[in-house]
């Protein structure tokens, strides 16, 4: 008799990390678009940062100013993220993926978890964590390609 093997399903990326625990609050677009008005309008440094955690669907253009930092390999770069934000005297995080309903959601706590975390440890900081509200999805929905460091429209004609 003929045995048969089943190949086991991989398990997701996310697997590896603990579970968020924290659930962050969304900032909107127009929230966001605000925030680079006041920029323009006030010479004081920037104080927030946009972080596009996309890794292979990383096409189309990223929103303005926006680091990327996979998040594949996020979870384990939450303090040296933390760290410069301090220094630089950023104030708000704002995480975001394709849609912000998996990976800029996940990061966003992973990151919040973490400040929760050293709290404990007597750590205070200002920084506070977001989730841009439907990711950049949403912002060139809105937007088009405002914003957008290297905006491909023909990329996001499939998201219409």
């Amino acid at each position: 008799m003929a045995e048969t093997t089943q190949t086991a399903k991989p398990a997701e990326w996310w697997a590896a990390f603990p579970a968020p625990k924290a659930k962050c609050p969304e900032i909107s677009a127009d929230e966001v678009m605000k925030l680079f008005d006041d920029m323009d309008i006030n010479p004081v440094p920037r104080p927030f940062l946009l972080v596009d955690v996309r890794r292979n669907d990383w096409e189309g253009g990223t929103i303005h100013t926006s680091l990327n930092l996979p998040a594949q390999s996020f979870y384990q770069n939450r303090k040296p993220l933390l760290d410069l934000c301090d220094r630089a005297s950023i104030k708000q995080v704002i995480f975001y993926c394709g849609s912000s309903a998996g990976r800029g959601t996940r990061c966003a706590n992973w990151m919040q978890d973490y400040i929760d975390d050293i709290a404990k440890f007597g750590r205070r900081t200002e920084v506070k964590v977001l989730i841009l509200k439907g990711g950049i999805k949403n912002w060139v929905k809105q937007y088009e390609g405002a914003l957008v460091e290297g905006y491909e429209e023909k990329y996001w004609e499939q998201f219409k």
